[in-house]
């Protein structure tokens, strides 16, 4: 078995992406509310700050801030795919289980990159919020509801109309 090694900063600003088992279903945005509570659950026994995060049909992305001295990311992402899945089957939503009794509503593992700096910080956001146009789901940033785009549009940090065309996704990797 692989032993995947993961960066550990406590206090530290981390992205992560992470996705569904099946990268062909609306499962997060059609259960947003269990995502959500799921988030919130975990939240307020383990706090956090997101400082950007876009919730796509089958992934998302995020931008948290830890509690300083605390690096225990990995705990908090169990317990929110935990909890998202105990919402989903009391909704009586099918869960497939795989050979090991492990729910595949959610991909095993995830992304994460520590943030290094300010300008690390911004692209990782930029990147977060033209997603759902990089994806094709909406022409402007802005359309997009499941986003904290409009949080940074409300705090003045970003105009708009930020990136409403799609050759202007170009230079934001995955």
């Amino acid at each position: 078995m692989v032993h995947y090694r993961r960066a550990h900063v406590p206090g530290g600003t981390y992205f992560f992406t992470v996705a569904l088992g099946d990268r062909a279903c609306d499962t997060l945005i059609r259960h947003i509310d269990a995502l959500r509570s799921a988030f919130h659950c975990v939240h307020e026994a383990r706090p956090w700050r997101t400082d950007a995060i876009v919730v796509l049909p089958d992934h998302l992305h995020v931008l948290w801030t830890l509690p300083d001295g605390d690096d225990h990311y990995p705990g908090r992402w169990r317990a929110i795919k935990s909890q998202f899945v105990q919402r989903l089957r009391f909704r009586g939503e099918p869960v497939a289980v795989n050979q090991r009794g492990e729910c595949r509503v959610w991909q095993r593992r995830y992304w994460e990159h520590v943030i290094r700096d300010a300008d690390d910080l911004a692209r990782h956001v930029d990147y977060i919020h033209i997603n759902p146009v990089k994806h094709g789901l909406v022409r402007r940033t802005s359309e997009w509801r499941w986003s904290s785009f409009r949080r940074y549009v409300e705090r003045g940090l970003v105009a708009e109309d930020w990136a409403t065309e799609p050759t202007e996704c170009d230079g934001f990797g995955e």
